[in-house]
């Protein structure tokens, strides 16, 4: 154990990642970059991560901002739960710590949207504390590392008794980085840098040749594919109607433009103007399609199907919906909204809508 420590933190001081969070003592600074961290990559959230304490440089403004503030900063970097929860968390250390972010492993996984590795993570760097991580980085290492000859999700309790013995406890800080930064850099899923890893005579993988075949892969299904009618509302005014998710599903509170799962046998017209009628309790003319769009989600796919739609009568309603708001194209751009939607709105501006006069 001590040589593996020793030769990882050794490559680590001289190969490891310069990243804007590096070096910070900050523990809000820390957290951010760890919840923007999960499930998406360095490269994506660098410029999120700048742009985001621009806007709330402390978590005190984190606290005291709009969530549709926060979700507007977010918007595009997906999992928006990540998000809410950063905003939820801020105010619950407001109110319960005093604006300090708390330091005990016990505290902190009481925050929302905070699990093990997250606060791993964030004690180990902010407080150089010696409590282990394991996201997929560490899982992927550690598998290849022991030959684990099952899918990492099969063996969890294993592969966190690992990390916890090799955890350096004199530098955790830098050996929870050193690890992911192993993992991200040469241990990778595909085709590993086996011959610039200081582990590689360590490593049962590499010895018994199956670097490649290892992690074990669980076996996966087809995702499931959603096809989905959505409507461009435009009344006599050239004014667009949106409608804002609700608060605890799939993409809760952020904005879209109104529509449904297409059903058997239903044509998209058909869809669109049900749906509308379901969900906002308006009628609607179906016209020309706008622009179809694909979008891939963790456990399904999706096909937009958009159309223009003339608005013809009724009182639209907050039925499935937290709120709803006629917006000119110009404005639209004040509201988050989920990323296949930004293709809707590309498409709009690409066509010089809005064209009220051409809408009767």
């Amino acid at each position: 154990m001590a040589e593996l420590r020793r030769s990882l933190l050794t490559w680590y001081q001289h190969q490891g990642r310069d990243l804007p969070w590096r070096g910070e003592s900050d523990p809000y600074k820390i957290w951010v970059s760890e919840i923007m961290l999960q499930q998406t990559q360095v490269k994506t959230v660098i410029p999120y991560y700048q742009r985001w304490f621009k806007k709330f440089p402390t978590l005190e403004e984190l606290a005291r901002a709009d969530q549709q503030e926060v979700l507007k900063v977010w918007e595009g970097l997906g999992y928006y739960a990540r998000g809410r929860n950063l905003h939820k968390a801020a105010q619950k250390i407001v109110k319960d710590y005093g604006g300090i972010f708390p330091q005990t492993l016990e505290q902190v996984l009481k925050l929302p949207g905070i699990g093990r590795t997250t606060a791993g993570g964030i004690l180990s760097a902010a407080f150089n504390q010696p409590v282990s991580i394991l996201d997929g980085n560490v899982k992927r290492v550690l598998a290849r590392l022991t030959a684990l000859l099952v899918p990492p999700n099969q063996a969890l309790s294993q592969l966190w008794q690992w990390s916890d013995q090799l955890l350096d406890s004199e530098h955790p800080q830098d050996f929870n980085q050193a690890i992911m930064d192993l993992g991200a850099t040469l241990c990778t899923p595909k085709n590993p840098a086996c011959l610039l890893c200081p582990w590689q005579k360590h490593c049962q993988s590499y010895l018994e040749g199956l670097q490649n075949q290892l992690p074990m892969r669980e076996m996966t299904s087809p995702l499931p594919h959603k096809n989905i009618g959505v409507a461009v509302i435009w009344n006599e005014q050239g004014r667009i109607l949106i409608d804002r998710r609700l608060e605890g599903g799939l993409l809760g509170g952020l904005w879209e433009f109104p529509g449904g799962k297409l059903e058997a046998g239903e044509s998209y017209e058909d869809c669109i103007r049900r749906e509308i009628q379901e969900e906002l309790g308006i009628e609607v003319e179906v016209g020309d399609r706008l622009i179809t769009v694909n979008h891939a989600y963790s456990h399904f796919r999706i096909t937009l199907n958009v159309y223009h739609c003339r608005y013809l009568g009724g009182e639209p309603q907050a039925i499935e919906c937290q709120e709803i708001r006629w917006v000119t194209l110009d404005e639209i751009d004040q509201f988050p909204f989920p990323k296949a939607n930004s293709q809707i709105i590309a498409a709009l501006r690409d066509q010089n809508y809005p064209r009220a006069s051409n809408q009767g």
